[in-house]
């Protein structure tokens, strides 16, 4: 495990003391709360949207130890909501920056960085030496494997994720329900649409993120009521919060009474772009189309700056109704905008006897980061 121990000392008159001042006021807090902060352990997994504001308000609370858990680097696409970057990080490990910002903003704190992808086969060694973990992914693979550490390592879990407007949040620890209580099995590959493909209002992603962080804090200070149980609703566009009440699943197979998930799970889910056999990359697209036809299966409100010139035009939640204007003579290359939609399109395709599709690998999007001037993605 990388880096330090935090050496911060709440002593009468010092400078830790004068930094959580505003704590020390609240009687839930106060010094005997602060000190439990400082010696408290926490997990983030992700440093993206929900992870920054979380790592933020964790970092400002004197949380003595943080571990960041995130194998991406830095996109331009990503500054419009994960706050802990800048234009110049462009390119750069994010555990590595956020563990840099972190330090910067409270160099009390001790950070752990961690620049590797959380899987089932590290999740609970990552999970076990922490007392609370942050589920700040958006991939479902990740998100059984750190519920199922979660469990077996006996963690509290605070979940959340978000869509466009819409945020949920929860906590999944012993006694209450778990990940695999509401969803036993991961969704169909492309069920559902990531933040790539749909986008997501930044501020959300704040709003969120600093929910999970305040949920975490409350698990250290044993203060207040916790989400668990409860799959809390965040609805930005209209201004409105709501809760769903949440059980625990007796046959679930991680923790119901007769389980039989004893260890940590991978999961088929179709949220990695996996590649097919006869995968298309953004480098090789331009020559494979003077053999091939693009194929577009974007939405229309992804199209909004048009069609490239060649193609055709299907939006996916339409190919079972329009399949009959396409040739199976043909060879097509289909394309959504990150790669996962087409990636169920040219299974349907096949299913349905097409053998001369393929697919673009990592969508629109990476041949447009490879092409200045293409601008439909």
């Amino acid at each position: 495990m990388a880096g330090r121990t935090s050496s911060a000392r709440l002593t009468p008159g010092g400078p830790a003391l004068r930094r959580y001042s505003r704590h020390l006021l609240i009687p839930e807090v106060g010094l005997a709360g602060q000190e439990r902060l400082a010696s408290a352990r926490v997990l983030v997994v992700g440093a993206g949207g929900l992870g920054c504001p979380a790592l933020q308000y964790l970092a400002a609370a004197g949380v003595g130890r943080i571990g960041i858990v995130d194998d991406d680097t830095v996109e331009l696409t990503n500054l419009q909501r994960q706050t802990l970057f800048t234009t110049d990080d462009v390119g750069r490990g994010k555990a590595q920056v956020a563990a840099e910002r972190v330090q910067a903003l409270n160099p009390l704190v001790a950070v752990d960085v961690f620049s590797i992808r959380l899987d089932a086969a590290n999740a609970r060694d990552l999970v076990r030496p922490y007392d609370v973990v942050l589920d700040c992914t958006d991939r479902f693979a990740a998100r059984y494997a750190i519920n199922d550490a979660c469990v077996l390592e006996d963690r509290p879990d605070v979940f959340a994720a978000i869509y466009r407007f819409d945020g949920q949040v929860s906590v999944f620890r012993r006694g209450g329900p778990c990940y695999r209580c509401l969803f036993p099995v991961p969704p169909p590959r492309g069920a559902v649409p990531t933040c790539a493909e749909g986008g997501v209002l930044g501020a959300l992603a704040g709003i969120v993120g600093a929910w999970q962080a305040a949920e975490a804090l409350k698990l250290v200070l044993g203060i207040g009521e916790s989400a668990a149980g409860r799959l809390i609703l965040i609805d930005a566009l209209a201004g409105r919060v709501r809760e769903v009440r949440l059980a625990a699943d007796t046959a679930c197979a991680l923790c119901g009474s007769h389980a039989t998930v004893h260890d940590v799970l991978a999961v088929e889910t179709g949220d990695d772009d996996e590649p097919f056999d006869d995968d298309v990359t953004a480098e090789e697209l331009d020559a494979v189309l003077r053999e091939a036809v693009l194929l577009d299966v974007r939405e229309p409100y992804e199209a909004v700056l048009g069609v490239p010139e060649g193609a055709v035009h299907i939006p996916a939640s339409m190919l079972e109704a329009r399949m009959h204007e396409l040739d199976s003579a043909r060879t097509y290359v289909v394309a959504c905008r990150v790669g996962v939609r087409s990636r169920w399109a040219v299974e349907r395709l096949r299913q349905a006897g097409f053998r001369r599709v393929r697919h673009l690998r990592g969508g629109l999007a990476a041949y447009a980061a490879r092409h200045e001037e293409f601008a439909f993605f």
